[in-house]
């Protein structure tokens, strides 16, 4: 099969995502794609900020992409679109959407077996959906070791099969000047910002060639009987054959094909654009994959952004059929259709777009990122991406209260562009909590509240909603009498304070007999009561006690509801104090997954943090990884999956949930009591 040869049926307009490890470089793939198609005439470098996807101020400040990004080219008459996928842990929800829509995927790597875990959940990912992918192992000029362990350490990640399509020549001085085609068999020596140059395959001394083509077709032949009996029979199979196989279990997502490369030097570039040209499925066979519905047309929206004087930006792509300016699909008609990619990504007009393509429409409302669009309404689809599990989290304020209100509907708008943002308001601490995946995530939401609503926000840790309770019971007596002309106020009641169980909340009943306290003063007596109970002795919320009322006098005239009431508080203020009150802290439930190269220093992390380990096993559905559960203080919590991410190369993570309150006594219990009543001593002073 030549690379000129006929590709058969046109297969309109596809979509490859690049995903990658950050700094694995697939930024910088995406402008050496962009320049071997000829859409730019020169490669940007991420260092400068003058790539072509990388075009949000939050990207170029931290020199790495922050949201996907869709990049159209043709190449050879085809058409394309590139989505440049977020490569930091803390933006996967940004990359999954990407992934979602793209007919294939483009896997980048570092040319590093000791960075290869990495890969692991985004080839999980892949898997789940069955997403076509393929591995791009970059920076091959600096590979740190031959390519036959960087390709076993991969393996260890993957559940499907690589299959490699290139092997490379080494020159004498060990530096990588070219490669083999496996399948096509030939040649290619690099040249420096060029296409490669062929070479005569009968030149080249590369031993390696005969049996690293065998094992690319016995690893096909796992998946057509055919090739099988070929193989065994020691018939060399047609070409054509082999591509078509190729073809076949990559749209099927049996196998991984790898290739290899530098984008920095554009190498390897124009080998990679003619495999995907040849091999990614048509947008009509992932839509069919994807269960997307049957429609005249129908479009999908992948992507929500609000942007400056233009407001609410969708970013679809077009499964079925064509969608015009001025069409109706579910119940909206499209007028001022904008180009759905960089670089006019919504700010150049189109008429139409077509099978495959993406577009971006404003004022699409009622309907949210990841539905499905068509003539006779809208859906969910069957399979979106489900936003992670927020795993830190910052209390936001502003500098002026009257933007308070803004930064509200702010932080409304950042959530439905980003669903695995989520705002959390705290009663007991009176505090607006910003979650998310990480430090990093959550300080580029702060930019782009910044730069898109024009809103300084302060940040800090979270308060911890300590509680306190009792350990012993009392009764107390508490009087109130004022007399200042007219009417006085008085009321007299007794209580009996008594601890109650873990998770009982406040109790109040009244054995009050023959009107010593009238029934219309006993709901004012339980709201004082109440009053006191959200801050007590050590300065928290109070819980988990019962107080009854049992006897106490009135005043025909002087005695009131407020009087009551003051009483009431008067009762909790007395007597709480001499209940030994005592420290309660949260306790969650947390489960660590990582490596199992990494589970002992993660436990030494978590002990280290008060954690009471609670057990471990294997990882269910993951190879290699552990599973360590444990009881943690919340107040350890803080930045853990930040160190968890430093110990395991950036890839271990954790779920968990509340589980109990726990006393908290000691030196500990001292130290928060005491930062305690210097923080509301702050706030009176």
């Amino acid at each position: 099969m030549s690379d000129t040869a006929t590709r058969g049926a046109p297969k309109g307009t596809r979509c490859v995502a690049l995903v990658g490890p950050q700094s694995s470089g697939k930024t910088t793939l995406v402008d050496s794609m962009l320049l071997a198609a000829g859409a730019i005439q020169k490669r940007g470098r991420v260092l400068d900020g003058t790539t072509v996807s990388d075009t949000s101020a939050e990207a170029r400040a931290r020199q790495m992409s922050t949201e996907l990004t869709p990049v159209r080219m043709s190449y050879l008459g085809d058409e394309w679109v590139l989505i440049d996928c977020p490569g930091a842990v803390d933006l996967v929800q940004e990359s999954h959407q990407g992934l979602l829509m793209a007919d294939a995927v483009l896997v980048v790597a570092e040319a590093d077996p000791h960075k290869m875990l990495a890969l692991g959940s985004i080839f999980r990912f892949l898997d789940d959906h069955k997403i076509p992918h393929i591995l791009f192992i970059n920076k091959m000029d600096s590979a740190q070791g031959p390519v036959r362990d960087i390709l076993a350490a991969a393996q260890t990640q993957s559940a499907r099969p690589l299959v490699l399509r290139h092997i490379p020549l080494i020159a004498k001085d060990n530096t990588i000047t070219g490669y083999v085609d496996l399948v096509a068999e030939r040649a290619y020596h690099y040249k420096l910002d060029q296409p490669s140059e062929r070479i005569d395959l009968a030149k080249v001394d590369n031993a390696a060639v005969p049996d690293a083509r065998r094992e690319l077709l016995e690893k096909l032949s796992d998946f057509d009987d055919a090739l099988m009996e070929k193989l065994l029979e020691d018939i060399v199979p047609d070409k054509a054959e082999v591509y078509r196989q190729l073809s076949k279990d990559l749209a099927e997502d049996l196998i991984v094909p790898v290739l290899i490369g530098a984008a920095d030097h554009q190498h390897g570039v124009t080998r990679l654009l003619k495999l995907l040209r040849h091999e990614v499925p048509a947008a009509t066979e992932t839509a069919e994959r994807r269960g997307i519905p049957a429609g005249a047309c129908v479009a999908q929206i992948y992507k929500t952004i609000y942007a400056a004087h233009v407001g609410k930006l969708s970013l679809l792509r077009v499964w079925r059929g064509t969608l015009k300016d001025g069409d109706t699909l579910a119940g909206h008609r499209f007028a001022n259709m904008q180009d759905g990619a960089e670089p006019k990504l919504g700010k150049g007009k189109v008429t139409s777009v077509g099978q495959g393509n993406v577009v971006a429409l404003t004022k699409l409302d009622g309907v949210n990122t990841g539905d499905i669009l068509a003539t006779d309404g809208h859906v969910k689809p069957k399979v979106w991406a489900v936003p992670p599990t927020p795993l830190y989290a910052l209390a936001l304020f502003t500098k002026d209260r009257k933007d308070d209100v803004k930064l509200g509907d702010g932080l409304r708008k950042l959530c439905e562009e980003d669903p695995s943002l989520s705002i959390h308001h705290v009663a007991e601490t009176s505090e607006m909590l910003l979650r998310g995946q990480g430090d990093i995530h959550l300080q580029i939401a702060m930019d782009r509240l910044k730069r898109k609503f024009d809103l300084s926000v302060e940040s800090k840790t979270p308060q911890v909603p300590y509680r306190e309770t009792i350990k012993k019971g009392t009764t107390h007596h508490a009087r109130f009498k004022r007399q200042s002309g007219g009417h006085g106020q008085f009321a007299d009641i007794k209580v009996e304070i008594k601890p109650l169980p873990r998770g009982s909340g406040v109790k109040f009943t009244d054995s009050i007999v023959g009107g010593v306290v009238p029934k219309n003063f006993i709901p004012a007596v339980e709201a004082g009561v109440r009053d006191n109970t959200v801050r007590g002795p050590l300065g928290f919320n109070v819980v988990d006690l019962s107080v009854s009322l049992f006897d106490g006098q009135y005043h025909s005239v002087d005695s009131s509801d407020q009087a009551f009431r003051t009483a009431g508080r008067m009762v909790m203020t007395e007597g709480l104090p001499v209940c030994e009150p005592v420290l309660l802290e949260p306790i969650f439930e947390v489960a660590v997954s990582v490596p199992a190269d990494f589970t002992s220093k993660v436990q030494r992390a978590l002990t280290q943090r008060r954690a009471q380990i609670m057990g471990f096993d294997t990882r269910e559905g993951w190879s290699g990884w552990d599973m360590i559960k444990v009881n943690m203080p919340e107040s350890e919590m803080s930045n853990l999956i930040t160190e968890i991410r430093s110990i395991s190369q950036g890839i271990g993570t954790y779920e968990s949930k509340f589980s109990h309150y726990h006393e908290l006594i000691g030196r500990d219990a001292d130290k928060v009591i005491q930062a305690r009543k210097s923080q509301l001593g702050a706030a009176h002073g």
